[in-house]
């Protein structure tokens, strides 16, 4: 059992050694990194219509228009 438990550890504690902290991604003294203008709010409901819901059109007529011309 303290074999099994050695052999779980020492990889786990080797690899917590050898970690080293990431690099720091951006930065605000970076003068690589641009500025982009703020976005101006938009209402998400801002273009809603209402709609009624209708009856169905008949549908073979539908399925004439939309199927190929000609002879298959």
């Amino acid at each position: 059992m303290k074999l099994m438990f050695l052999v779980a550890a020492i990889p786990l504690v080797a690899s917590g050694c050898a970690s080293t902290l990431p690099e720091v991604v951006a930065s605000s003294h970076d003068p690589d990194t641009t500025v982009a203008a703020p976005l101006a709010y938009q209402s998400p409901v801002g273009a809603y219509s209402h709609r009624m819901p209708v009856d169905p059109k008949p549908w073979r007529g539908l399925n004439n228009d939309q199927a190929p011309k000609g002879g298959a």
